[in-house]
């Protein structure tokens, strides 16, 4: 038997075990409990959200006449496709496919240079890699349409005035610092224990990088190209200044072609708008846990 001191003989143990449940229990009855603030305001974001994209769907559907007539927020009388079919007659495929190859280059280029920078900024500690870090980082605070005439210049001393890759590089350029601000992010949360373990193993970087630092930053990496997609897709200035043919048009410069001298087709434009949203839409659902995972930092974890 053990003894027992006086001192202590009249204490007894707090009974922590048995209000661990009744806390769990506190707690989950007050997260249960309706918020009528919150809903509300979420209410309100709906609509906020909500009747913007019922008015451009509607829209699509109604005749110019309707619209003019009745507003974009009333049901069609007639539903009709003649939009669509409009929009694809007017040359809209064409746009689409400019787009597509430009975000396609445009995301080639960025996810292989943001994930290398990231990958040598990461593990190499020295001044010049954080100066060259720092250099990237400036180029958060230089819009685009600050430097668009030298740019301009560039371009045409290069020869490549009117052309696909005159919206490519300076797109996929300025998309560059905030991706490799968000590839460094993901790397470092990359143990240095995985870094050490492989080179025991005998390891050199190029295959610590295909085999590691890949793989667990593919967080970031959808992030990134999800991020540089949009870039190229709604790019508008570098198209407009850099090429002039017909034939080198993208989506949002072809939307110009919805609109005459003294008059707007508007259920036709609202018509290849949704057609161009179309595929960038479907790249988001399949990225979106990625893409969430990555913009909260997480990264390889």
């Amino acid at each position: 038997m053990t003894a027992t001191s006086p001192a202590t003989a009249g204490r007894q143990t707090p009974p922590t075990r048995a209000a661990g449940p009744h806390r769990r229990r506190r707690l989950r009855s007050w997260r249960q409990r309706p918020n009528p603030v919150a809903g509300l305001g979420a209410f309100a974001w709906l609509l906020v959200v909500g009747v913007p994209l019922y008015a451009l769907l509607v829209a699509t559907f109604q005749q110019t006449s309707e619209y003019r007539a009745a507003g974009p927020l009333t049901i069609p009388s007639d539903p009709t496709l003649d939009n669509y079919a409009r929009a694809i007659e007017n040359g809209l495929a064409g746009f689409v496919l400019n787009t597509i190859v430009v975000t396609a280059v445009v995301v080639a280029l960025v996810v292989a240079l943001a994930v290398t920078a990231g990958y040598a900024i990461v593990r190499t500690r020295s001044l010049m890699t954080n100066s060259l870090f720092r250099v990237f980082l400036l180029g958060l605070a230089i819009p685009n349409q600050a430097v668009i005439i030298p740019v301009y210049l560039i371009i045409i001393e290069m020869g490549l005035y009117d052309s696909l890759a005159a919206i490519m590089l300076p797109t996929a350029a300025f998309a560059l610092p905030v991706c490799i601000l968000i590839l460094t992010g993901s790397m470092r949360d990359i143990s240095d224990d995985l870094y050490e373990a492989m080179e025991l193993d005998g390891a050199g970087s190029v295959r610590m990088f295909f085999r590691l630092v890949v793989p667990l930053s593919r967080s970031g990496i959808s992030t990134v190209a999800v991020y540089a997609a949009l870039q190229a897709w709604n790019g508008f200035l570098f198209p407009l200044i850099l090429t002039q043919s017909a034939d080198k048009r993208v989506i949002t410069l072809g939307l110009f072609e919805f609109q005459g001298l003294y008059r707007v087709d508007i259920p036709g434009l609202l018509s290849a708008v949704v057609l161009a949203t179309v595929p960038l839409f479907i790249v988001y659902l399949v990225a979106r846990r990625s893409l969430v995972s990555g913009l909260m930092g997480v990264g390889g974890k």
